[in-house]
């Protein structure tokens, strides 16, 4: 694991452990920065009640150090949710989903209190869209979908071999105009079989952490 993952892990960790208490719910994201987050709550000892996970992946990770695990819809309040994420603009819109985990993601992110975004330098840019957006969709709706995307001038490009937490597959998108990002946000989900997008632009984060 990179020292830059490491270090923007444990600021997060040293911003959030003051607010965080025996009742605290924590949202918790997808991939390798989140992973490193997760041992140093760990090690931490720190007392908190349990966590709603974005992915499987996040949730296998988080049962091997006993914390428990509860669903979105058995949680009234999610105090803080901590995540990563593949590109981050200066007004703090992002992009997501690179590990396939966005509409989780978007989704516990949307529930919580607080969002913070913790990445490395190379994760900053001056307009999203150099990464693709991946989008969500439902298996049946893979060809419609992809053929309204190309209206919207993107790219499309099928994740081979990627089912979903939900059981969905990915389109990859890239070439989009992201200038308003926000706009296309709501433009691709308004395509029928969009499940959801990795553009988070109306859920943006409260704070974006950089090692």
């Amino acid at each position: 694991m990179s020292d830059a993952k490491v270090q923007v892990a444990k600021k997060a960790f040293e911003e959030m452990a003051p607010q965080i208490n025996k009742e605290s719910i924590l949202g918790i994201g997808t991939g390798s920065t989140v992973n490193c987050f997760i041992e140093i709550l760990k090690q931490s000892n720190i007392q908190f009640k349990g966590a709603v996970s974005s992915s499987e992946a996040s949730t296998l990770l988080l049962q091997e150090f006993n914390v428990e695990i509860f669903s979105l819809n058995d949680v009234n309040e999610i105090q803080f949710y901590i995540d990563g994420a593949d590109e981050v603009d200066p007004s703090h819109n992002l992009i997501k989903g690179g590990g396939g985990a966005h509409t989780r993601e978007k989704l516990v992110a949307s529930a919580s209190n607080q969002f913070i975004c913790i990445v490395d330098q190379s994760k900053h840019v001056e307009c999203l869209g150099d990464f693709g957006v991946p989008v969500e969709v439902l298996i049946e709706s893979r060809s419609f979908v992809s053929r309204e995307i190309v209206k919207l001038g993107g790219v499309p490009t099928y994740r081979s071999g990627v089912i979903t937490d939900q059981n969905n597959h990915i389109i990859d998108v890239s070439k989009l105009d992201l200038s308003n990002p926000k706009d296309m946000e709501i433009q691709i989900n308004s395509i029928p079989g969009v499940v959801e997008n990795g553009i988070f632009a109306i859920r943006k984060p409260n704070k974006v952490l950089t090692a």
